[in-house]
């Protein structure tokens, strides 16, 4: 291999160094150091295909600590029967300027994905939370089990989706044999204090005005456009967080929407990730609920690349 050959990692290569990284603590690492200054996150890149073709997000980030930048590009390519996505991640020197890794990211991202969801449900949520629902059944949903299981002591977890089948639902209860099925979104909601939507919906999944208690509510994104898993005319009415308040805003549907349609502006999020870690930002008091909004940041990708590529360095 020459010395400007990056290492290339399959889909398989990629889950087998993942195994041996802790993904949270990677999370909060590099969280911190964002808050350090020790990092740059820019906004991410919406590229649309001509015709309706589809589209790709770039998600970059500069990982100065560790001497590393990078990009993961995220196709959305519109086919038939089933529109397909993929995600590579490409690591970079900032001292060579050379090429050091090219991986699939798939996996990477759904566990970056479900890892920072849990460092805000560990610095978010109260300290007795003990109610846990998770709305969706899929792999991103079933690694949001895997990463918030210990943060609380759960004394029940519910999962509801119209796909939750008995194979699922045995893949979460191998994670956690505490969870447990819920016929309906309000089955598995019920007096909850934590509830995760992991959904690829472009629509809402939840109105939070349906819950019965004040609850940290946490949600992602998907390639739909303007996606928003709560209605946008919720946000006035929640203490809102975010992964990031520089780029989120920018790119989350319901955020978009909520400042277009119902008077919310950016400058009401109470937090995001680096300022919770850094102790800037103050927790929620749950005199209402408090709602987390991730959109994927490219430090995340970028800092998981790190990780696997010193991983393989070392078994070489």
């Amino acid at each position: 291999m020459s010395a400007t050959s990056p290492r290339i990692l399959n889909q398989a290569d990629a889950e087998r160094l993942l195994a041996r990284v802790d993904v949270r603590q990677a999370m909060r690492d590099m969280f911190r150091e964002l808050a350090a200054g020790q990092a740059v996150q820019p906004p991410q890149q919406l590229v649309e295909f001509p015709g309706g073709g589809g589209d790709f997000i770039n998600y970059l980030g500069v990982l100065a600590s560790q001497g590393v930048y990078g990009v993961k590009t995220s196709p959305y390519i519109v086919r038939q029967p089933k529109s397909l996505v993929t995600a590579w991640s490409l690591l970079m020197s900032m001292q060579t300027g050379q090429p050091l890794l090219l991986c699939d990211a798939g996996s990477l991202t759904t566990a970056r994905t479900a890892a920072t969801t849990a460092v805000a449900v560990e610095a978010l949520a109260k300290s007795d939370a003990s109610r846990l629902a998770i709305i969706g059944s899929g792999p991103v949903a079933q690694a949001h089990l895997r990463y918030v299981a210990d943060l609380r002591d759960w004394q029940s977890i519910r999962v509801h989706s119209p796909q939750l089948d008995a194979d699922k639902l045995a893949a979460f209860r191998a994670i956690d044999t505490r969870a447990e099925s819920a016929a309906s979104v309000a089955e598995a909601v019920a007096d909850a204090d934590v509830v995760l939507l992991c959904t690829s919906s472009g629509t809402p999944v939840l109105d939070p005005t349906s819950l019965s208690k004040p609850a940290l509510i946490t949600s992602i994104s998907t390639n739909v456009a303007r996606a928003h898993e709560v209605p946008p005319a919720s946000l006035p009415g929640m203490d809102v967080y975010c992964d990031y308040r520089a780029t989120t805003p920018a790119a989350a549907g319901e955020m978009r929407l909520a400042s277009e349609q119902h008077g919310w502006d950016a400058t009401r999020i109470r937090g995001d990730l680096p300022e919770l870690l850094s102790g800037a930002a103050a927790r929620p008091d749950y005199q209402r609920h408090a709602f987390f909004r991730s959109i994927g940041l490219g430090l995340e990708d970028v800092a998981l690349a790190n990780a696997l590529y010193h991983l393989s360095q070392h078994d070489a």
